[in-house]
């Protein structure tokens, strides 16, 4: 019985520490890391079509059919307006029927130069009509080319009545209407291949040498980053501005559209290696003090914490530099500092590894 009682005693005796360690304000730490610091800069830019195509005739014409309106997507290749080709119809038919002309003489030609040849020059056939039908053979097939020339011609200009699609894409304009008469130049419609975009963005020129295969873009979609491909830069550097193109590929899970602004972020290494910690370490005050909560262990599993005024760098990736007042490996408060007060226990509330 009493070694019960003893027991009982014991267990009263724990409960005011378990509680008054649960009393405690709870936190969360992190370690002060070291790491390759990065430089970030916030970009706005524009989405890009690769190709905008104005379609125009390569012939003059009345207009007698246009196949597509305002917002109609089209594939390479389908006829998008038809000038009015009754004339050209009848030129081709015409040349057509003299190539065919030209190659029935020419085929007679050869028939009448293979009949005197068989007969035999210089015996039942003067040799000067021998040599006659040569040449008449030669000139026939001289004819036929001539005349295969010109309807092949003909079939170009008969082909340029009508205009077609370059690629793939959408009509996002179209500026004439059936019966105007257009003339090689005249601007039909405007074709914008909407599957191939660009994001264009002007890049302060002192990031230009700093751009390598570690740079990373990342673009703006709703509350979410998504990383793009830097498809080049333009080495040409805008006086006004001091700035230089940067030209990505549309991320495919990002959806916009030609013409629309994107905003993105541009993370470039600096070469240098920093203590960086948590944004959520940094406390800010109005009068422009900066400080973070460091925790020493104390004891039964509580930290004491302190306050230490720090100087920050860049800031990257959610991380932020500090070039003084901390050192490696300390543990930092990023959780629960909004009510501290110097010198206090705490207990960890949540330890998030990194």
């Amino acid at each position: 019985m009493k070694s019960l009682q003893g027991v009982v005693l014991f267990l009263c005796s724990l409960f005011p520490v378990l509680t008054a360690a649960q009393d405690l304000p709870g936190v969360q730490l992190e370690t002060v890391s070291s790491e390759d610091i990065v430089q970030e800069v916030t970009l706005n830019g524009t989405v890009n079509a690769l190709r905008v195509s104005g379609m125009s005739a390569a012939v003059a014409g009345l207009l007698d059919e246009v196949r597509v309106e305002t917002g109609d997507r089209v594939d390479r290749g389908d006829v998008l307006v038809e000038l009015d080709d009754e004339l050209v119809t009848w030129e081709l038919a015409a040349a057509r029927a003299e190539a065919e002309e030209a190659r029935s003489r020419l085929e007679e030609a050869r028939r009448r130069l293979r009949e005197a040849r068989s007969v035999g020059a210089g015996r039942n056939i003067a040799a000067t009509e021998v040599s006659a039908r040569e040449s008449e053979v030669a000139a026939s097939e001289a004819t036929l080319a001539r005349l295969e020339a010109a309807r092949r011609q003909v079939e170009v200009r008969a082909g340029r009545h009508r205009v077609t699609a370059p690629f793939d894409g959408v009509v996002s304009q179209r500026s004439r209407d059936l019966g105007e008469w257009v003339t090689p130049g005249d601007q039909l419609l405007t074709l914008v291949d909407t599957d191939n975009l660009r994001l264009d963005f002007q890049v302060p020129q002192s990031f230009y040498k700093r751009i390598d295969d570690n740079s990373r873009l990342l673009v703006q979609d709703d509350q979410a980053l998504s990383s793009a491909t830097i498809d080049v830069l333009v080495p040409v550097n805008d006086p006004q501005s001091r700035t230089f193109l940067l030209r990505a590929i549309k991320p495919e899970s990002v959806k916009l559209l030609p013409g629309m602004s994107v905003q993105a972020v541009l993370r470039v290494t600096t070469g240098e290696r920093g203590l960086t910690v948590s944004r959520d370490a940094i406390n800010r005050y109005p009068e422009g003090r900066t400080t973070v909560w460091i925790a020493e262990p104390g004891d039964e599993d509580t930290w004491t914490v302190s306050e230490k005024r720090v100087r920050l760098g860049t800031g990257f990736e959610g991380r932020v530099e500090v070039t003084s007042g901390l050192e490696a490996d300390q543990q930092v408060v990023v959780r629960g500092n909004e009510s501290l007060s110097e010198g206090i226990s705490v207990r960890i509330a949540e330890r998030e590894s990194r």
